[in-house]
């Protein structure tokens, strides 16, 4: 019984860490996304374009990466 324990957290351990891998890496995907989402919403104020921009800069983002 404990060498199922054992097999199954180490299972678990490394779903875990391929989450925690993909959470990152999608954050830094949309990093540049992010940064001009920002620029945008303090230049203009503007909730609309705050999101047309970062939707744009994201796809760039998306499909420079394919």
């Amino acid at each position: 019984m404990m060498i199922i324990e054992i097999i199954l957290a180490g299972i678990f351990f490394i779903i875990a860490l391929l989450i925690f891998i993909l959470i990152v890496k999608v954050i830094i995907l949309l990093l540049p996304a992010l940064i001009v989402a920002l620029i945008v919403y303090l230049i203009t104020g503007s909730l609309t374009l705050t999101a047309i921009a970062f939707l744009i800069v994201a796809l760039i983002s998306l499909v420079k990466r394919l």
